[in-house]
């Protein structure tokens, strides 16, 4: 199916390929942030464990069926890749959905893109455009400020730095993974793993009752997040250098803090607002940098 629809587009030149990246990385945030937002009335009520466990295993089941990967067809270092991106998967999701029951969602968003900043910062070396991730850690700094300070919950603090982690090890991950898989197969192998390491912690939270209700929630949420944004996130990141993918993410922090000041009413002050637009403009910069690049 991928790649039915991308051959095309394939062809095309490197600023096409970028402005297809773009589309794909905007499409998967904003299903990131959302689906978070809309995720916390069911962590209130199944627990953080159980929700995300279901949401993997949702995500696990559905693109196993529809892609039918075989391992067969692969190598030993190609399967461990994608079996590394699964333990990567499933630290970054539980320690983000563990951080945002304890921290608004958009300061939590901003403190895990420190991973993605540090793949961007590594990733640009000397050149001057190390002004992007730099604009990018400024507006991360306005949106940690709230209207009372700089306070923050020190468990929910360590749970986003964490999950920082684990979105830049997924970052690198999933490019190598893309790379040595056709289509979604790596993707589908991977979150076969992560539902496989979350399973004991999600079974012991749900004390092994799953009502009709809690199994229906969870499958409607795997499609907001994993299954949808993390097939985009591994096709925009064929097109597009990790480094360029990492900076071009600083606009989620941004999309956090809106989903949360809709959907969950967690007001936003004026340097938040401000923040918003560094991030914003430091994935503008980002991605036309990139494609510059590509071009030259």
């Amino acid at each position: 199916m991928e790649k039915n629809m991308f051959d095309g587009a394939r062809a095309a030149g490197p600023r096409s390929q970028a402005g297809i990246a773009v589309l794909m990385a905007a499409g998967s945030m904003v299903s990131v942030q959302f689906g978070a937002a809309l995720a916390k009335p069911a962590m209130d009520m199944f627990g953080t464990l159980a929700t995300t466990w279901g949401r993997l295993a949702w995500a696990a089941l559905l693109l196993a069926i529809l892609v039918r990967p075989d391992p067969r067809r692969y190598g030993r270092r190609a399967i461990v890749g994608a079996l590394a991106l699964g333990v990567a998967i499933a630290v970054m999701t539980v320690t983000f959905y563990e951080a945002i029951v304890r921290v608004p969602l958009g300061l939590v968003v901003a403190i895990e893109f420190l991973g993605p900043l540090s793949v961007a910062t590594f990733g640009f070396g000397r050149s001057w455009r190390l002004v992007w991730p730099l604009v990018a850690l400024a507006g991360v700094l306005c949106l940690v400020r709230d209207r009372e300070g700089w306070s923050i919950d020190p468990i929910g603090l360590g749970f986003a730095l964490a999950a920082g982690v684990g979105w830049g090890s997924y970052i690198l991950l999933s490019k190598r993974t893309g790379a040595a898989f056709k289509g979604l197969d790596g993707l589908a192998i991977s979150f076969i793993a992560a539902a496989l390491v979350t399973t004991p912690f999600g079974l012991a939270e749900t004390g092994l009752h799953m009502p009709i209700r809690f199994v229906a929630e969870t499958a409607g949420l795997a499609l907001l997040t994993p299954l949808i944004p993390y097939a985009l996130e591994m096709m925009a990141l064929r097109r597009l250098p990790s480094h360029s993918f990492g900076i071009l993410m600083s606009a989620e922090p941004a999309i956090g803090a809106l989903a949360g000041f809709f959907i969950l009413s967690q007001p936003l002050s004026l340097l938040q607002m401000a923040g918003i637009g560094l991030v914003i403009a430091a994935s503008i910069g980002a991605i036309t940098s990139a494609s510059e690049r590509a071009a030259a």
